[in-house]
């Protein structure tokens, strides 16, 4: 049993803490409750006043910018049954097979998955009912144009946190989805450190060159993260003229790895785990290594993703609040992803 004793003048200042310098990302908007990376699932993050807001940033075929998780369309679209045919090899609809025009044509619905005989279930059966209402694609504009406009109506200053989603497979397509992504932030005033912003990616190799020269050459300076994934999850690829080889992260599990990433980033976005061993009990927290260097490279730490959903709780955590005070106040991390930002808003108001 963890057992924390405070006085009140303690609370008070662990509470002015929480609500100043620890922060809630909204993941793909309140997708606990809407259909991810919607303007609808927006809106709803905005009324639960979380501190940034993220955007999964993705190309057109012909260079526009919208918002979606995935580099394919058919895990929340109905594009396999609008354009049927526009497959890939692999069985994929690619966003960057698609032009702006025809993906304003596709329905956005709660993510699914597809049986062999094409029977479609919902990833997460107790959120929003699939193909329920009408959702759409938005563009990275649009977004960005409707949480400034709120922040203007009603007075917050709640961030963006926009991801470069796959940079290593625009510039495989031949692609600047980067220099794309900073060209539209610059006109809507995210240039400096000051702005409301975080800028992520998992592709490190990207992430320097925004820091070494794209960020320079226009005359912009953002906070950068890194985001961290495991080798074996294929999360980044290199290519050249004998093919494909995966990225390797373990670099950044290393002793100077934080320093190194340091260098050119300004805070790291992890995977739970890789703070807190999975073996942990309730009574044992047992926080890895990463955490401390991390700290000692002066990194910010905003690990991913908290999930409300019983099974999304880890066995050392009796509950979602409970996962939130391990994270927040033994751990003690910058700030969180989490589908369900209302719930952790409320959490750091206690």
């Amino acid at each position: 049993m963890r057992v924390v004793v405070m006085t009140s003048f303690m609370l008070f200042i662990a509470s002015s803490f929480a609500s100043t310098n620890q922060i809630v990302i909204a993941h793909r908007g309140a997708s606990g409750y809407l259909p991810e990376h919607t303007l609808e699932a927006k809106v709803l993050a905005y009324a639960m006043k979380p501190n940034y807001i993220e955007q999964d940033v993705v190309m057109t075929k012909d260079d526009k910018l919208v918002i979606l998780h995935d580099r394919y369309l058919d895990r929340v679209t109905d594009v396999a049954t609008k354009y049927s045919g526009r497959a890939r090899k692999d069985g994929r609809y690619y966003v960057i097979d698609f032009t702006l025009k025809e993906i304003r044509t596709l329905n956005v619905t709660e993510g699914f998955n597809v049986a062999p005989d094409g029977k479609q279930t919902a990833i997460f059966p107790n959120r929003f009912p699939i193909w329920k209402s009408h959702f759409t694609v938005p563009t990275f504009s649009e977004e960005i144009e409707l949480i400034q406009g709120l922040n203007k109506t009603l007075g917050y200053n709640i961030g963006i946190y926009p991801e470069i989603k796959a940079a290593w497979f625009y510039r495989h397509e031949g692609k600047d989805i980067s220099k794309a992504i900073l060209s539209v932030l610059k006109t809507y005033g995210y240039i400096s450190k000051d702005s409301n912003i975080y800028l992520q990616c998992f592709d490190a190799l990207e992430l320097k060159r925004i820091h070494d020269e794209l960020l320079p050459a226009m005359g912009m300076d953002l906070k950068l993260v890194q985001l961290m994934a495991y080798t074996d999850w294929n999360e980044t690829m290199l290519y050249s003229k004998e093919g494909s080889t995966v990225y390797s992260y373990d670099w950044m599990f290393k002793d100077d790895g934080m320093k190194k990433v340091a260098e050119y980033a300004d805070a790291i976005g992890p995977w739970k785990p890789m703070l807190v061993d999975e073996a942990s009990t309730r009574d044992n927290i047992i926080i890895k290594p990463l955490m401390q260097k991390a700290r000692e490279a002066g990194l910010g730490i905003h690990v991913y993703t908290f999930r409300a959903e019983p099974e999304k709780i880890p066995a050392y955590a009796k509950d979602y609040d409970d996962m939130l005070d391990i994270f927040y106040n033994q751990v003690k991390v910058d700030g969180i992803f989490t589908d369900y930002p209302n719930k952790a808003v409320k959490f750091l108001a206690k």
